[in-house]
């Protein structure tokens, strides 16, 4: 028994098993993708044999553990224990098949054990989960920020409601739909609802369609909708982009850049006195 043990530690210690293990992830990352595309025998084939070969290692690291207790403390060893069980579930046991699929696709998060060979993905995670206190009060800024912008909003901009609109009211309402509908055309009042108006700001920070946002906006004021000026429309999106894409993101691509820099200055001393 303990020369099995031993020649299991030895196996799975070396770099060969590490970088071999890898390419057969992503070879199975790959054949997942093609089976959203496809499906062949020899497809199929070579993921039985994948799945062979994921299960011979998860016995190899069972086998080489100290103990069943450190071989259950290590999360990667429960990650891959977990996909390798799944892939095994039959298909009989499911009436819908499509449960069956999503619970096999979950295979693909194998490739996330890749992040553990990389030094240099373990520094950016290291330098991810070091920038978590410093991001979680910029979300807290934005938060506000967004939360004043979108009562504005709402307050400023929310079209009316055409049930509560006179007939002549009416007709300028569908004239201002014909003439500036919203984009996609079955999207809601941009502001007309303060999760809408979350929604909308978000929309705004990614740089999509805001522009047409403001147009529409424009329009509705030129129809008497709503009860501003083209400027007072123009600024507050203007100022908003500019915030939100100028200066909260910063924020918060600055916080990552200076923990990188902390942690590669960190590495380099570590290497340096080893």
């Amino acid at each position: 028994m303990n020369s099995i043990k031993e020649f299991a530690k030895d196996i799975t210690s070396k770099r060969w098993f590490e970088v071999s293990i890898t390419i057969i992830i992503l070879l199975n990352a790959f054949f997942i993708g093609v089976e959203t595309y496809t499906t062949h025998p020899t497809i199929t084939l070579l993921q039985h044999i994948i799945l062979g070969i994921f299960t011979l290692e998860i016995t190899l690291r069972f086998i080489a553990a100290d103990s069943i207790k450190q071989f259950f403390t290590g999360g990667w060893n429960i990650f891959d224990l977990s996909l390798v069980l799944i892939s095994y579930i039959p298909e009989r046991i499911f009436a819908d098949a499509s449960t069956l699929m999503a619970l096999r696709v979950l295979r693909v998060f194998r490739v996330l054990r890749i992040l553990r060979t990389s030094k240099e993905i373990k520094l950016i995670i290291i330098v991810l989960i070091k920038s978590m206190s410093a991001l979680f009060y910029n979300v807290v800024f934005f938060f506000i920020f967004i939360y004043l912008f979108a009562i504005i909003g709402v307050s400023l901009f929310r079209l009316p409601d055409p049930a509560t609109l006179t007939p002549e009211e009416r007709v300028k309402f569908e004239e201002f739909q014909a003439e500036a509908p919203n984009a996609p055309t079955n999207s809601a009042d941009p502001f007309g609802t303060l999760d809408e108006a979350f929604f909308t700001l978000f929309r705004e920070l990614t740089g999509e369609d805001w522009t047409d946002i403001r147009y529409n906006l424009v329009t509705a004021s030129q129809y008497g909708l709503v009860k501003v000026s083209p400027a007072i429309i123009t600024g507050y999106h203007v100022v908003w982009f500019i915030l939100s894409a100028f200066l909260l993101l910063n924020l918060v691509v600055g916080a990552i850049v200076n923990n990188y820099q902390e942690v590669m200055e960190a590495s380099r001393k570590k290497n340096k006195l080893s």
